[in-house]
């Protein structure tokens, strides 16, 4: 939170690798180093596989975080498996698919406790079910999140070009980026999280990128996920917000190690246009088109290997520089 404990937060420092602050509270220092899992793809997995304790409540697990707060994308995820799992009484076959959400962060989550989930049931019509989900911590809303479901249907269809950018093979890994760092955030950062990530553009963990409001990632699990359509979609939300404010700070010449960055995810939406497959590299090309009043605003569109249009991505972020 900011020292005035009034402005909504999400826990967005996706690079795990700047300082801790009193007012933001990420970073190492202050703070033992994490154990790191065995298999990060597997902890994703649990962590993905809420339980239910009634017909809209459901409870679920964070994967430790070197700050101590739940990673935005996972409570995001975790609140699309919410909304979806309550669609199953109304589609046995299982075919109404998540189209768009949209979620506002309101409070950051302990990595270290369980996050409730409430689902509200607003509407089932003949084609669309709309869902409103609440993830609490000690009572207190963390997340609110508002989803769409829809049964598929034919009609207009065309999509942008995925732009021509190098293969992700011919670029360097996150481990090979930063081997040599001898740094529990470092560690954490390529050994800890169940995602690869080759970046087209030269990454914020220095000050060798250029100053561009623009930026491509090529992105990957570490695991192969299990044919599940609301497993997939929740999947891809998780990775959607690694990286979207990236573009705000790259405009303005920052990288990830500047002490006196303090982000914060303040909203997320998405809007899914076809069914995710997460089984390959999806590349995820990203913008930002303002930032003023320390808030930044960056969209993104994450494509299939093959060049398919999978989903549309904004979210509007604190970006403060504390001098």
């Amino acid at each position: 939170m900011t020292p005035e404990n009034s402005s909504p937060t999400g826990s967005h420092d996706p690079s795990g690798l700047q300082a801790e602050t009193p007012d933001m509270g990420s970073g190492m220092h202050g703070r033992a180093p994490i154990e790191l899992p065995a298999d990060p793809f597997a902890q994703l997995l649990e962590v993905l596989d809420i339980r239910a304790l009634g017909a809209n409540t459901f409870i679920g697990q964070s994967q430790p975080q070197p700050h101590g707060r739940a990673f935005g994308g996972q409570v995001l995820a975790q609140c699309v498996m919410a909304a979806g799992r309550t669609l199953v009484a109304l589609d046995d076959d299982g075919d109404r698919y998540i189209h768009s959400l949209h979620g506002y962060f309101l409070r950051p989550a302990d990595s270290s406790r369980e996050i409730r989930f409430e689902v509200e049931r607003l509407r089932d019509g003949r084609s669309f079910s709309a869902r409103r989900v609440h993830a609490y911590q000690d009572d207190k809303v963390l997340l609110s999140m508002t989803t769409s479901f829809q049964e598929p249907a034919g009609g207009l269809d065309h999509q942008e070009r995925m732009p021509d950018v190098p293969a992700p093979e011919e670029l360097p890994s996150i481990s090979e980026l930063l081997a040599g760092v001898d740094d529990p955030r470092a560690i954490f950062l390529t050994k800890g999280r169940p995602v690869d990530m080759r970046w087209v553009d030269a990454p914020l963990y220095g000050n060798n990128f250029a100053r561009t409001d623009r930026q491509s990632v090529w992105v990957r699990f570490t695991g192969q996920l299990p044919e599940d359509p609301l497993l997939n979609a929740a999947a891809s939300c998780y990775l959607s917000d690694y990286t979207l404010l990236e573009p705000v700070l790259r405009r303005h010449g920052i990288p990830w190690t500047d002490t006196r960055l303090r982000p914060a995810s303040l909203d997320h939406a998405m809007w899914f246009h076809r069914r995710p497959r997460l089984d390959d590299w999806m590349l995820y090309t990203q913008s930002s088109p303002s930032a003023q009043s320390g808030r930044g605003l960056g969209v993104g569109r994450l494509f299939h290997a093959d060049g398919t249009l999978m989903a549309s991505v904004a979210q509007e972020g604190m970006v403060r520089i504390k001098e």
